[in-house]
């Protein structure tokens, strides 16, 4: 085996070291090493199949768990379209016309595109930054780990504002920042390193993870974002880190570490002997696999990783930074990944030693690579891309814009240019979307105001509130998970009450400003014309000609769709229902759109 054999002596004075700190007496069974691991499998998208009613619908192992469904055949959009809903929370008219302008051609358009939204600080975005003011309600985004730590754990009043404010930001950033792509992946690798939004301590100072850690790292290096993940307050509170000491081992953290930040769940091998592990085919140098005595030893890698609480014996020191404390470490031999780990190391030296050892390792760089490729392109990604997106990533794991570098791969690939119609919108990336393609100049307040809850607990419904998964996992990103039907209802209720709510400051400027864009956009209120508007500035192009029959055939109800000129009214016409309600029928109308298959796939 190619990996590093020590001698009997080491292996022997190692293996008693592990049994010590872990408890373990007598004779140890280990499990054998699972088939899937020796023998994997390809992941098969689910595959298509006509009954003999001749409506085609999913089959497979994706399908084998949820009620068996029709399959909706997308007609092609325009390439910019395409483009932007993939990379931008949609696409535009003034997006869809920017795009076109960059170049003269599909390819070198798509290259420009990617490269500019590449390069976040040269891109301005003050008129995001004037949404999230004071002026709104939002206090506590531009305070550091200090003046958090102070303001909102230190004292507790209001202990939820950063948190409660990270929320409602995202939901700007994500509908208005010009910065389209960083919004997208600021919510990647949030939910990759997931801290859940509620979660005592760890919401006080929300804001320095998401700003300082997550954001400041997106387009950086993996290896750099995990030490700045393993060292934030955040995540320390999260998965208890903060606690972790050779006297009180705790093996959250590490757990997850390997688990859900880096090898991927695939890649656990259970309780196996270490010694006996295979190693991986793209690599002989590493395991193919890691162990629950990789996870003993991981975890006792970062004990003595911890946070200036007033606690372990330095009452003084409070201000919710990161520490190391020599004494709670357990500076023992360990063996991580086929790495021995030599005892009594320089400090911190053992987690970097680990963290290193995982940037290199090549199951990492697939499994990351497989989760930005099921993100932006389908749920169920391309092996040849994911090999050679991870080589990018491998070859490039201590370059400083490594994550920049493996995404502009993927992102310039073939898959990428043809993907249109495997992605389904999620519940918050859809309320994101309806707000920008719809115009809405409605603000989202950071202090507690009603319009601005009704909309949060609404969208808490749907199950997708930004960082609110309860598990270190993070949202789900696969469309079976969110095609149930009460999330489907719950969310469609959503998106009819955005068409028809107006903010509680005024009460009278609507959430979307339908009638108002109809009125400046459309100069004879045909249905023809008003459907045509709203599928143009909603999807960005018409759909198929029996979808856009069904809203030309309810907006004009018994007029003419081509002659009969529809009021801007809203009065009862019970026995002549082309007058009957006419802005309501309108604002439903719109609301069809927002909840067909054309707008809630990408």
């Amino acid at each position: 085996m190619a990996r590093p054999i020590l001698p009997f002596s080491r292996r022997k004075a190692l293996h008693n070291a592990i049994l010590q700190r872990n408890g373990i007496r007598g004779r140890v069974r280990f499990q054998p090493i699972p088939e899937r691991i020796l023998e994997p499998e390809p992941e098969q998208a689910p595959e298509i199949v006509a009954p003999s009613g001749g409506m085609p619908v999913r089959s497979g192992a994706v399908a084998a768990d949820s009620s068996r469904s029709l399959l909706v055949t997308l007609q092609r959009a325009p390439f910019a379209v395409r483009v932007l809903n993939n990379l931008t929370a949609c696409a535009t008219a003034t997006s869809i016309a920017e795009f076109n302008a960059l170049g003269a051609n599909d390819t070198a358009r798509l290259t420009a595109f990617v490269d500019q939204q590449m390069n976040p600080t040269a891109i301005d975005d003050s008129a995001l930054d004037a949404r999230l003011s004071v002026a709104n309600g939002f206090t506590t985004l531009n305070k550091t780990l200090a003046q958090l730590w102070a303001d909102h754990v230190l004292v507790t009043t209001d202990s939820g504002a950063p948190a409660r404010e990270t929320q409602r930001a995202a939901l700007m950033r994500t509908a208005h920042s010009k910065r389209q792509l960083q919004e997208q992946l600021v919510d990647f690798w949030q939910n990759h390193f997931n801290v859940a939004i509620n979660s005592g301590t760890a919401s006080s100072v929300y804001v320095h993870y998401n700003r300082d850690v997550i954001r400041a790292n997106v387009f950086g290096n993996f290896r750099a974002m995990l030490e700045a993940v393993g060292q934030s307050t955040a995540m320390m509170y999260y998965l208890n880190n903060r606690s972790n000491s050779r006297s009180g081992p705790n093996e959250n953290y590490a757990r997850e570490l390997l688990e859900l930040h880096a090898m991927g769940a695939e890649n656990y091998l259970g309780f196996v002997n270490p010694t006996q592990v295979p190693p991986a085919p793209e690599d002989p140098n590493y395991p193919i696999g890691y162990t629950d005595l990789d996870v003993y030893d991981t975890a006792a890698a970062f004990t003595g990783w911890t946070v200036k609480n007033g606690g372990n014996g330095f009452p003084t020191e409070n201000d919710g930074t990161f520490a190391y404390r020599q004494a709670m470490h357990d500076a023992g031999p360990k063996q991580v990944l086929g790495m021995y780990i030599f005892p009594e190391q320089a400090a911190m030296k053992d987690g970097r030693d680990i963290y290193d050892r995982l940037a290199t390792h090549p199951r990492v760089a697939k499994f990351i690579c497989k989760k930005l490729i099921r993100r932006f392109i389908a749920d169920n990604p391309d092996q040849a891309l994911i090999d050679s997106a991870a080589a990018v990533f491998r070859a490039n794991w201590q370059h400083p814009n490594q994550i920049r570098l493996t995404l502009r791969h993927i992102l310039l690939s073939d898959a990428f240019k043809n993907a249109w119609g495997q992605k389904y919108r999620r519940p918050f990336e859809l309320m994101a979307a309806a707000l920008r393609a719809g115009g809405s100049g409605w603000t989202i307040k950071g202090i507690s105001e009603t319009r601005s809850n009704d909309f949060m607990s609404r969208l808490s419904a749907t199950g997708h509130a930004p960082y609110d998964w309860a598990a270190p996992n993070g949202y789900p990103d696969v469309s079976v998970v969110w095609s149930a039907s009460n999330n489907m209802v719950t969310t469609w209720r959503m998106l009819t009450w955005l068409t028809e709510t107006k903010d509680t400051d005024t009460a009278t400027t609507p959430l979307l400003p339908i009638l108002a864009l109809s009125r400046t956009g459309v100069s004879s209120w045909t249905a023809n014309n008003l459907v045509d508007f709203w599928c143009q500035k909603l999807l960005g192009y018409l759909p198929i000609a029996a979808r856009r029959q069904v809203l030309v055939s309810f907006l004009a109800q018994n007029g003419d769709p081509a002659t009969y000129v529809i009021t801007d009214t809203d009065s009862s016409a019970t026995t002549d229902l082309k007058r009957h309600y006419n802005q309501q029928r309108l604002r439903s109308m719109v609301a069809m759109i927002l909840m067909s298959p054309e707008f809630m796939s990408r």
